[in-house]
């Protein structure tokens, strides 16, 4: 029961954006999926490095997985709108985008890694490659910084989204320096 909700939980942002899209018709589709899709994907996948510091709390530790496929999901489907939608399969038009705008090669550098962590979440490859599912925090600080830069401007939601990502940081560092000292 609680798998079928935290899947319904985290399927509630696609639900939304195809209400919009659809029912509603926003006025830039491809703008507005890259917000809902870029936005949900980070927030995913910044609460799936933070269930080991909640777990006394709340354990959702059996689920991180399944949170962090989510995540993978929405990152997918950013990248996705920008492929297809975006550069309509050119390309030449994705190199040179990618190119010129240095955000879009940190964002890519970002999916690869995210990427090769859900095609190693299996159990069987997972123990073969755990170690480097560590990359996630390389992963999130480029996505961090993808976001910022595709902003330009640095907003007061923008200044709280960064702050947020500052404390979270500063929190799981602190988890895994205990963490380490216990261990020796």
């Amino acid at each position: 029961m609680k798998r079928l909700t935290i899947h319904l939980l985290l399927l509630s942002p696609l639900v939304f954006l195809l209400a919009q899209l659809f029912i509603f018709e926003v006025n830039d589709p491809i703008k507005y999926i890259y917000i809902v899709s870029g936005i949900t994907a980070t927030v995913i996948l910044f609460f799936s490095i933070t269930i080991s510091m909640i777990k006394k709390h709340i354990n959702l530790m059996k689920f991180r997985k399944d949170i962090g496929l989510f995540g993978f999901f929405y990152a997918l489907l950013h990248m996705v709108n920008f492929i297809v939608f975006d550069a309509q399969l050119d390309l030449s038009f994705i190199i040179e985008e990618t190119l010129d705008k240095p955000f879009i090669y940190l964002g890519m550098i970002a999916f690869f890694i995210l990427l090769f962590m859900a095609l190693t979440s299996t159990k069987k490859l997972f123990r073969k490659f755990n170690k480097y599912h560590r990359l996630v925090y390389i992963a999130l600080v480029l996505i961090t910084i993808h976001f910022i830069m595709a902003q330009k401007t640095i907003a007061l939601d923008l200044f709280c989204y960064i702050v947020i990502i500052i404390v979270i940081g500063y929190y799981k560092l602190l988890q895994i320096i205990v963490r380490n000292n216990h261990v020796k």
